[in-house]
């Protein structure tokens, strides 16, 4: 018993002890002031993958290093130790400037598409904000600008394929939550926007039968001088959705709001006609 008490207290000291080796080399190193020793270290550290003690080496050294050719790689490895770190705000922020210092360096092309990738990874679920997602776009966009020959233009359209697909599910849930609301001309106007753009969506069936939806509730709830037009308004965006999707899920839905808006026109051009006709004999 005392005997395994012994061999637990003697494994415990030694991982104590490696641990306190390990951080002592670091330390040491770290305030050498050598700065030789601290850019070599900072480079077997990035290769082992210890991104955030490479990323402490690395700045240290990043000063004496101006105007010298290694500040590009430095700088370069500098700006990935905090993508690795998945610190991608920062990462997305290093690699800009790094383009930005070194405009002529063969790394700049890399490093504007990671700054790029980092905004990529920062573009937040479908349902929250989407500021994220449009600067990602943009500077996918910009890089493929800049860059027209580069074999990254593939790999960037497609991210910008993907950022799009989750800015039309924001657009939808947006229409859709107006809808829930009882919002339904800010609906209408969100589902006529989507529409716009983004012609090919996937969803132009659902968001046309929205649209059908929130417009025929839009007019029953709407006052009395009001309704006939938006009952016309109806009957466009039912005839429009008939034609497109004659098999639709939708159909028998799409055509029971077309008959009762076509009645309710009906009625009210009739009520209008008798009300004329009624003053005329006055």
């Amino acid at each position: 018993m005392i005997k395994t008490l012994v061999n637990w207290l003697v494994f415990g000291l030694l991982i104590i002890l490696s641990a306190t080796s390990c951080k002592t080399e670091y330390e040491k190193i770290r305030t050498s002031g050598d700065a030789t020793s601290i850019y070599k270290k900072a480079y077997d550290y990035y290769e082992q993958g210890r991104y955030i003690k490479a990323q402490g080496l690395f700045e240290l050294v990043i000063p004496t290093y101006r105007g010298k050719k290694e500040l590009e790689d430095i700088y370069f490895k500098y700006a990935d130790t905090y993508f690795q770190d998945k610190q991608y705000l920062l990462s997305a922020y290093y690699f800009k400037n790094f383009s930005t210092t070194f405009p002529n360096s063969p790394m700049r092309e890399e490093a504007e598409f990671m700054s790029a990738f980092s905004s990529y990874n920062l573009s937040p679920n479908p349902k929250l904000d989407q500021t994220s997602t449009q600067k990602a776009i943009d500077d996918f966009q910009l890089f493929i600008n800049t860059f027209p020959e580069s074999k990254r233009v593939a790999d960037a359209n497609q991210l910008i394929d993907e950022l799009r697909i989750k800015m039309e599910q924001k657009a939808l849930i947006e229409a859709e939550l107006y809808f829930d609301l009882r919002q339904y001309q800010a609906s209408v106007l969100s589902g006529e926007n989507l529409l716009k753009e983004y012609p090919e969506t996937k969803n132009g069936e659902y968001i046309r039968y929205l649209l059908v939806k929130a417009t025929y509730n839009l007019a029953e709830n709407s006052v009395v001088t009001k309704q006939q037009e938006r009952f016309e308004n109806v009957k466009k965006y039912a005839e429009d959705f008939q034609k497109k999707y004659k098999k639709s899920e939708y159909a028998a839905q799409v055509a029971n709001m077309l008959d009762k808006s076509l009645s309710k026109i009906k009625s009210l051009e009739d009520e209008r006609y008798q009300n004329k006709s009624s003053r005329g004999k006055s």
